[in-house]
């Protein structure tokens, strides 16, 4: 096994803000209490926790609820024990393989901590209010030819959160079916029926599944919907509305100055945007802010009524990692490019209702290969960044090395005769009728890409005739790229599980760098 590094400026689809979190963090300073990770940064905001024998009994009493008794519980009760904390929606199997990469990041950090004179626990924070269905409904996992497939669960659940949607006929055969041709399969299967078992909801059963794949690492888990955690949260809660038309402010002036250094804003803002659903019937409902008032399908509340009724609400993205943060001693949080922004977002709020804030870690990320798909990579020369400009363009990179390199160096040849005889020309005709050389030079581009034509004509031609150079392309692909998308973006952790075996979650968790920025390439 051996890992390389790529900066996330060349991976598709990175923020500047992301990149500069990463790379500059003295550009993003102004948006986060603690710009730089490092020791210091962690025992400053260690430092800054204030959490009473009380409050952390409450906490305990709460995570016992669905956490079974273990090292974590017990450190996490004795007093100046932190948290580092990271989260994710309940996705259907466990969601995408980032998920994974973050609990092990929490855990790695939290024992680093640890060894360094800051007590802590990793906390993994199950995103069970969300109540977008669409996201969470569905996984994808490839086959043993790196054929991506995806398997959804079709029901219509409303405004109601995800975390309390019961499973109506999970994919569990398809998955079996997907996972057949790996060779640890069929024992990641009957993990996933075990945790997916008829009558549980979708953030039951998630949170088995994640428990399951990384008990070796102790995460305690969070399910703010349990009402042990609502009545935790009430208070924060509370004070939020109170503050919802100053709190409104602060983040909107946020956004200004994010624009105003040219990073985006992950969560948009208005005037009436409120900070707090309501949690009513099973159901999240959106409200809208007006001065004092809060409006919902023609119904008006008070910021009074909704603060007599704050075990009832449900923050939205900005707020939730401050309440989340109100009821855990946070000293870090580990995120990904979305929850980065989200942070710089939340700080004036941060400072406004919890007077601190966790430091921001951008979360590990992965592209895992096995050996064979390294080798073919290594075969055809390519590199990471060649899948990122589609499939297309990836079988005409094959392709180029497949033609037989004496067509090809008679290819080359050829347009090197080209191009000096044009330039040699073009000297002459200089000296004639500039203009004239001008029409030689367009000309000249015709004929190069025309050539050029050919050439990848004669590269197609080749990946016809070679079937195995076809296959190669679309099983690196479909590894490594699938439907466009980075492979922890799209495939569940289940997939590599199935192909390498349950050693992998330790391979991964070794690997983690606590002080490298960049995404790593991992050949198992």
């Amino acid at each position: 096994m051996h890992c390389t590094c790529v900066r996330h400026t060349d991976l598709p689809h990175t923020t500047q803000l992301f990149a500069d979190v990463l790379y500059h963090p003295d550009r993003t300073a102004g948006f986060y209490h603690y710009p730089i990770r490092d020791l210091e940064a962690y025992r400053a905001a260690a430092a800054e926790i204030r959490f009473s024998d009380t409050e952390r009994a409450t906490l305990v009493t709460a995570l016992r609820v669905q956490n079974p008794a273990g090292p974590s519980l017990e450190r996490l009760a004795q007093p100046g024990t932190v948290a580092v904390v990271t989260g994710q929606q309940v996705g259907l199997f466990s969601g995408p393989a980032y998920t994974i990469y973050k609990a092990l990041h929490a855990a790695k950090l939290a024992e680093w901590l640890t060894a360094n004179g800051i007590p802590a626990v990793p906390v993994f924070w199950l995103a069970t209010e969300d109540h977008d269905f669409a996201e969470v409904n569905h996984v994808w996992v490839f086959d043993g030819e790196h054929h991506p497939h995806k398997l959804e669960m079709r029901r219509t659940a409303g405004s109601q959160p995800v975390g309390h949607v019961t499973l109506v006929a999970p994919p569990l055969r398809e998955l079996r079916t997907a996972l057949h041709g790996l060779p640890f399969g069929e024992e990641v299967a009957d993990a996933v029926e075990d945790a997916y078992r008829a009558g549980s909801t979708m953030g039951k059963a998630f949170g088995e599944l994640v428990r399951a794949l990384l008990t070796r690492h102790d995460i305690l888990q969070v399910d703010p919907l349990l009402p042990e955690f609502r009545r935790l949260a009430a208070p924060a809660l509370r004070r939020a509305v109170e503050a919802g038309p100053e709190l409104n402010a602060r983040v909107l002036e946020r956004n200004r100055e994010l624009v105003g250094a040219g990073y985006h804003t992950q969560v948009h803002v208005e005037e009436q945007t409120s900070l707090v659903f309501l949690l009513e019937g099973d159901k999240r409902l959106g409200l809208r802010r007006h001065g004092d008032e809060y409006g919902l399908n023609g119904r008006r509340f008070t910021a009074a009524e909704l603060m007599d009724r704050a075990a009832d609400l449900s923050p939205n993205a900005l707020l939730r990692p401050v309440v989340q943060d109100f009821m855990i001693p946070t000293v870090a949080y580990i995120g990904g490019p979305a929850e980065v922004a989200y942070l710089a977002q939340s700080e004036p709020i941060y400072r406004s209702l919890l007077g601190r804030m966790p430091v921001a870690v951008p979360r590990s990320g992965f592209t895992i290969l096995d050996e064979r798909s390294a080798k073919r990579m290594e075969r055809y020369g390519l590199a990471l960044l060649d899948f990122f400009h589609g499939e297309d363009s990836l079988r005409d990179r094959i392709a180029a090395k497949l033609v037989p390199p004496a067509l090809s160096g008679r290819l080359r040849d050829t347009m090197a005769v080209v191009d000096g005889a044009v330039e040699r020309l073009k000297g002459d005709l200089l000296a004639f009728d500039p203009t004239l050389a001008k029409a030689l030079e367009r000309s000249a581009q015709k004929v190069r890409h025309q050539f050029a034509k050919i050439d990848s004509k004669v590269g197609r031609e080749a990946m016809r005739r070679d079937e195995r150079g076809r296959h190669d392309a679309a099983s690196l692909y479909g590894l490594i790229f699938p439907e466009r998308h980075l492979q922890e973006r799209l495939y569940s952790f289940l997939a590599f599980l199935a192909k390498h075996g349950p050693d992998l979650t330790d391979h991964i968790y070794e690997s983690i760098e606590l002080d490298c920025p960049d995404h790593r390439l991992m050949v198992v």
